[in-house]
């Protein structure tokens, strides 16, 4: 796979940056970590990510709804990254999504998947 600029919008500082690790040493390049629903929307603007990675619960509001905002004029894809799996299925049955914890193996099936 081709390295990617990958945006992450995550409220949780650690989980954030361990994810940012291990997207960085597959070979992407995190072009921004957001940590609220405004801040991610103006990183999409700003840095024009190949992928996002969202949690739909970040600390202001809905990541769901910044990624709505965010791909408004552009199409970016994304996948949710969430603790309540099911919840999120339910109300988004066509999003690629990644429970947390997450590990690496599901984390390159979903970005291959939403790729694709």
């Amino acid at each position: 796979m081709n390295p990617l600029r990958i945006l992450i919008a995550e409220d949780e500082a650690v989980i954030a940056v361990l994810l940012a690790e291990v997207l960085t040493d597959l070979g992407h390049d995190v072009c921004a970590i957001a940590s609220t629903a405004d801040e991610t929307i103006a990183a999409a603007h700003q840095h024009q990510p190949d992928l996002m990675i969202v949690d739909p619960g970040l600390r202001d509001s809905s990541g769901v709804d910044a990624v709505l905002q965010a791909t408004a004029e552009r199409a970016v894809p994304h996948i949710f990254m969430t603790g309540d799996l099911a919840r999120l299925k339910s109300e988004k049955p066509e999003a690629i999504i990644i429970q947390k914890p997450f590990d690496e193996a599901d984390l390159i099936a979903a970005i291959d998947r939403v790729m694709a």
